[in-house]
């Protein structure tokens, strides 16, 4: 128990608010529980019950998370209260898990005004029920292709966490911290978010204007700024790939001076670097969104369907039809 000292005093009005957490199966344990904390927590630190919560799913009964723990439910999707914020909460093979029900529930709940989030990859069960068009979102950034391909009437970020309006939404793994951070501060004041984060030891708050991924140089463990340099234009042009000749010539050094970079520090070419990122797209693409392998390839610069087959095959060891026809099944269209 807090000493009277130790309590936070809030900022506003101490109303109580509870969150309505939808539990997909296989959701990310992590995200689930960051949110959960920081709410139990900033109760704590309040010294009085600010938030509630309560756990939903569509069989009403129980939603195991990825890591294979089960949670019990305490219930299915029925009514919420006026003022409830629902958190929607995914994880692996989102596409799996969102069904008509769940749509057509989220849909409903929307038009009653309901706030509604999305943590890791329930972005996408939240776009596929409308309800991020003409907003700015954000998802795990191994998903944000298969997005992207998908609705392109959403704005997505590369941030944490993005707030826009009456809908949010989070990259996953403990961006749910920082955004349950920021609603805190929002509700009560920055000083109970920082009593929070010091319960959690949680040192460096991010805001939505922070990125989800490392940088090149910390990602590829070299920090050569013209490597870096080239591996950021070989990612942001996947579609429409860049000759080496070219991609040389726009950092300043010749084609030769570039290979040897590649191969001192990465042990492979440009051209096979370059490769091995459009591969790995394509895979994202076929295990995530129901496009044909054509249009994979397509997006991602192979214009011979034969080729692309030839050069996936070489890489994992399957071909994308395979590849398509041990992920793509029971999709929601």
């Amino acid at each position: 128990m807090l000493s009277d000292d130790n309590v936070v005093e809030l900022e506003g009005e101490a109303r109580l608010q509870r969150y309505v957490f939808v539990l997909l199966d296989n959701f990310t344990l992590i995200s689930f529980a960051s949110a959960v904390e920081t709410l139990r927590l900033a109760n704590r630190m309040a010294g009085q019950t600010i938030y509630t919560w309560t756990l939903l799913g569509e069989n009403g009964e129980t939603a195991t998370c990825s890591a294979g723990t089960t949670f019990h439910l305490d219930g299915g999707l029925g009514s919420l209260g006026r003022d409830d914020t629902v958190v929607v909460c995914g994880g692996i093979d989102v596409q799996s898990t969102t069904t008509k029900t769940l749509l057509n529930w989220l849909r409903r709940e929307a038009r009653n005004g309901h706030r509604i989030g999305g943590l890791c990859t329930a972005a996408h069960v939240l776009a596929k029920a409308g309800l991020l068009d003409g907003k700015r979102a954000t998802i795990h950034w191994e998903n944000q292709d298969s997005f992207l391909e998908d609705f392109d009437e959403v704005e997505l970020t590369k941030s944490v966490f993005c707030v826009d309006g009456n809908r949010f939404t989070t990259a996953g793994g403990t961006a749910s911290l920082d955004l349950m951070l920021r609603l805190v501060a929002r509700d009560h004041g920055e000083a109970l978010a920082n009593a929070v984060a010091d319960q959690l030891i949680y040192s460096s708050i991010r805001t939505d204007q922070d990125v989800q991924r490392l940088s090149v140089p910390t990602r590829i463990g070299v920090r050569h700024p013209k490597l870096a340099e080239v591996i950021q234009k070989m990612e942001a042009n996947i579609e429409e790939p860049i000759s080496p000749a070219r991609l040389a010539k726009e950092v300043g050094m010749s084609t030769r001076q570039l290979e040897r970079l590649f191969r001192r520090y990465l042990n492979r070419s440009p051209k096979r670097y370059y490769m091995e990122l459009r591969l790995q797209k394509a895979r994202n693409l076929l295990m995530q969104t129901d496009m044909t392998v054509i249009n994979v390839a397509l997006a991602c610069g192979f214009t011979s369907p034969s080729h692309f087959s030839k050069c996936y095959r070489s890489h994992y060891k399957t071909t994308p039809y395979r590849e398509r026809g041990s992920h793509g099944e029971d999709r929601v269209r």
